[in-house]
């Protein structure tokens, strides 16, 4: 409830500028990694270890911040850690060695190694499950599981399998952690190997991969860095739980140098063949047609224009993030021993500025009339609104239910946010207005149709009946909204939030013009007892106590 009051109110800006050539140097590299990495990790905190490569060769490999709080250990680079969902790379190429092997087939039926699973009705195959289109519940969104017990692996499918499809097999795509915990039993089955001893035996020995290793908390670990959990400004460790649940979707611990070794081993045949290989990197489409961006074991998107084979992983502490541009041949591995400070966003930012082609734009001035053209409401094919406002010299954007964000100018049409990938073009322009907006991911882009109806036109209402709604309504114990009546303007302030003026569109329905948002006063016996906030179809009632 809190969030979404604080999210009508939360700014953000910054300023950045555009451009790219040939690749920069190494050691120009090295500064800009060392300032970059620096900001993010460095000193008493959790800190990182950071691997980048280019045409196979290391160029840029150092440590952040702290392996251990409690000890005062500093960061090194070859430190371990566990790496959660970047398992499912190795759990994707064991499936295709043992296509290579003739032990099974991508276009199997799931049913083939679990003969009793429940598939309503739909076939399952090995192929759905490496896409993440199986339309199995995902596990990690259910409850009846521990994280601090043991299972076997038939055991926990028992678990979840009974749970109702969440759509039909090619339907959609949705990340599933359950389906990668079924294709380490399907390794087990088809192999005769338990999965932890298939990769120790397929991957790992044959790899000389000597600080991979399948997760365990009772273990002792040499150099293995400490996971740390931040609640408000204090750090905690990470507190004991099993490796089992997470299985074959999420239970190695390696470090950057083991998974650069994987890396390359991969992509010179010594796993596979390079024809088998590619078939992890291709896109692949859902019954309709649409593309998926997801292969086996990677995500595939794009870093302004180079494509990528990336994922992320996070899991009790931990937080990692591996990034290939094969036109480049640029690798890049950041790990962090803190969930609480992913490296998404600043291993993507390196592998940008790595390929000369950094997300960084240079906000140029443009006069508040030809801002104002963009003012409005915009709505997406699934009925959701991104509401443009203008405000002091200023361009916001809101999307249904998100904060709103500072907009900033690269051309006459284009717009950039602050520590972001997104950007904005309103097209369709004439005289007064945009017909419509094209919001721009690394990956996708989305198109917003201008809809009037949707604007609220204001009325007038004498001071007499706003003076009925002052007040201090409830909305929590600990958050507030404070309505006062200011030269003839109905004010509404959340705690700790900025003043907002609302308008009224009825004598008791009001809206805001910075933010899609709105208001209605609930009157009962005559008297203001409560008001509603509306905000992308939530609704919160707050009583109103003096």
């Amino acid at each position: 409830m809190k969030s979404l009051i604080v999210s009508l109110f939360l700014l953000l800006s910054v300023v950045f500028s555009f451009g790219q050539s040939a690749p920069p140097e190494d050691a120009v590299l090295s500064a800009q990694f060392d300032q970059m990495l620096t900001n993010q990790y460095g000193g008493q905190q959790p800190g990182a270890t950071v691997l980048v490569a280019r045409y196979g060769d290391v160029i840029y490999r150092k440590a952040f911040g702290m392996a251990d709080l409690e000890l005062n250990v500093p960061m090194k680079p070859d430190m371990i850690f566990e790496v959660g969902s970047l398992t499912k790379q190795f759990t994707a190429i064991s499936i295709l060695i043992l296509v290579e092997n003739g032990q099974l087939n991508l276009d199997d039926d799931i049913r083939k190694f679990i003969p009793n699973y429940p598939s309503r009705g739909f076939t399952i195959t090995i192929h759905d499950l490496l896409t993440h289109i199986s339309g199995i519940a995902s596990y990690t969104n259910l409850e009846g599981w521990e994280d601090k017990l043991d299972y076997e692996p038939k055991e926990f499918i028992d678990f979840f399998k009974d749970q109702p499809l969440d759509f039909a097999p090619g339907e959609k795509y949705e990340y599933n952690n359950s389906s990668y915990y079924i294709l380490g039993y399907i390794i087990e089955k088809a192999s005769g190997y338990t999965y932890p001893d298939f990769l120790e035996n397929h991957i790992i020995q044959p790899l000389g991969l000597r600080n991979t290793y399948y997760s365990t908390k009772k273990r002792t670990i040499k150099n293995r860095a400490n996971g740390f959990q931040k609640y408000g400004n204090e750090y905690i460790n990470t507190g004991y739980a099993t490796f089992t649940p997470p299985y074959a979707a999420g239970s190695l611990m390696t470090n950057v140098d083991d998974l650069f070794k994987w890396h390359v081993a991969l992509h010179s045949g010594r796993l596979i063949e390079k024809g088998t290989l590619e078939r992890a990197f291709r896109e692949y489409k859902l019954n309709d047609g649409d593309d998926i961006f997801y292969g086996y074991g990677w995500a595939l998107k794009h870093i302004n224009d180079s494509p990528t084979y990336e994922h992320p992983g996070g899991i009790w502490g931990y937080s990692v993030n591996q990034i290939y541009l094969p036109e480049e041949d640029v690798f890049v591995a950041v790990f962090s021993n803190c969930d609480c400070n992913p490296p998404v966003n600043i291993s993507t930012r390196m592998a940008a500025v790595a390929i000369n082609k950094p997300y960084e734009w240079q906000a140029i001035k443009l006069e508040d009339k030809d801002l104002m053209k963009f003012t409005g409401i915009y709505q997406f094919e699934d009925e959701s609104i991104r509401s443009i406002t203008f405000e002091n010299g200023q361009l916001y954007s809101q999307r249904s239910g998100q904060p709103r964000y500072k907009m900033y100018p690269y051309e006459s049409t284009k717009f950039f946010f602050e520590d972001s990938f997104t950007t904005l073009e309103f097209v369709g322009i004439t005289g007064r207005f945009s017909k419509g907006v094209i919001t721009r991911n690394r990956n996708t882009w989305k198109y917003s149709q201008r809809n009037d109806n949707l604007l609220k036109e204001e009325i007038y209402l004498d001071e007499s009946i706003l003076q009925k709604y002052v007040g201090i309504y409830k909305l929590d114990d600990n958050m507030y909204v404070t309505v006062t009546l200011e030269t003839g303007k109905l004010m509404t302030q959340a705690t700790g939030q900025k003043k907002l003026q609302i308008f009224p569109e009825s004598e008791r329905e009001f809206f805001f013009k910075v933010v899609y948002a709105q208001i209605e006063f609930i009157v009962t016996g005559g008297e203001v007892t409560d008001l509603v906030l509306t905000n992308a179809g939530n609704k919160i009632k707050a009583a109103k106590i003096e």
